[in-house]
């Protein structure tokens, strides 16, 4: 097996909203040298690739071209946002079965191309495509992985910034699990500047207990059915989580975040890909942390796994 390029190229399957904003904001962010888009529509990819190049006087160099599958081969990292997106109403598992038929076509293609690279998933649902995806690639552990709930933790986040009044950037709280909803908030572990949560100062006239711990992340769950619901698709913040995931890859940066990974035994869980805290850099996950959870948050995280593997199972007996 191919070691791990160490190019800046990027590739991106499907070029979309998620897609093409994951792109403009690698472009603005200059981490890549290359960018090849890649889409069942050509000319959806080619515009996209147009559009971002005429714009290039006033980013950091980049070359942007729309190719196919064999173009992709040396990229340091791939990233695939194809498929059937979430509409008002659905959950992320009611996206399964298309998007599972998706992967099974593109993933062979992308390794064949590039079997050097890391694949990063971003369709939805993106843990148990995580899972599928990396069977059919055959490649290391790590290797391929999803983005999981970088996006649930970015948004508890911003939201505990907020109730706290405290820069988003200086909160370290994890939700961890289904990017989904069984996701899992770590209450346990959740701190500012190294003080846990209980222990802070609030400012005037808030509060901070088990209820205002539900709502929050209530809020948190259910942010994407808010947002779909008012403007049809989300899309920028799912693009920077991609942004902070492929710079943690072409920078070997040795990151910390949420991605999703087929889990190995962590927490008495296996055969299915959830998120935990990993080590990302040049070749993909590194290593899933030890998290150390509560009781609660514990058996939160075997039902969230027992839930998507109990979706995938149906999955498979509905094939022919």
């Amino acid at each position: 097996m191919e070691s791990p390029v160490s190019s800046r190229k990027v590739g991106i399957v499907g070029t979309g909203m998620v897609g093409a904003s994951f792109a403009f904001a690698l472009v603005q962010r200059g981490l890549a040298s290359e960018i090849v888009l890649v889409d069942a529509d050509r000319d959806r990819a080619e515009g996209e690739a147009s559009d971002l190049s005429h714009g290039l006087s006033f980013a950091p160099p980049v070359a942007i071209r729309a190719g196919g599958y064999e173009d992709l081969q040396g990229a340091a990292a791939v990233v695939v946002t194809a498929g059937a997106h979430q509409r008002p109403g659905q959950t992320r598992l009611d996206l399964l079965d298309a998007n599972a038929r998706m992967c099974a076509d593109v993933v062979p293609r992308i390794v064949h191309a590039n079997p050097g690279g890391v694949i990063v998933l971003a369709t939805n649902p993106v843990d148990i495509l995580t899972h599928l995806a990396a069977e059919t690639a055959g490649l290391p552990w790590g290797r391929v992985i999803g983005s999981g709930t970088t996006l649930d933790t970015s948004r508890l986040r911003y939201l505990l910034g907020a109730h706290f009044d405290v820069d988003t950037r200086s909160v370290h709280a994890y939700v961890i699990g289904e990017h989904g909803d069984t996701a899992v908030p770590v209450w346990s572990a959740a701190e500012i500047g190294g003080v846990p949560l209980d222990r802070l100062r609030l400012p005037e006239g808030r509060a901070w207990d088990a209820a205002v711990r539900a709502a929050m992340f209530e809020e948190v769950r259910t942010a994407a059915y808010q947002i779909i619901r008012k403007k049809k698709a989300t899309y920028y913040a799912i693009a920077l989580a991609l942004l902070a995931v492929v710079e943690a890859i072409l920078r070997d940066q040795g990151t910390v975040l949420t991605v999703s990974t087929p889990i190995r035994g962590a927490h008495g869980v296996r055969g299915i890909a959830l998120s935990l805290p990993t080590i990302v850099g040049r070749g993909g996950a590194r290593e899933v942390l030890d998290l150390t959870l509560d009781a609660a948050e514990a058996a939160a995280f075997v039902l969230s796994a027992d839930t998507l593997k109990s979706r995938m199972a149906a999955l498979s007996s509905t094939k022919p």
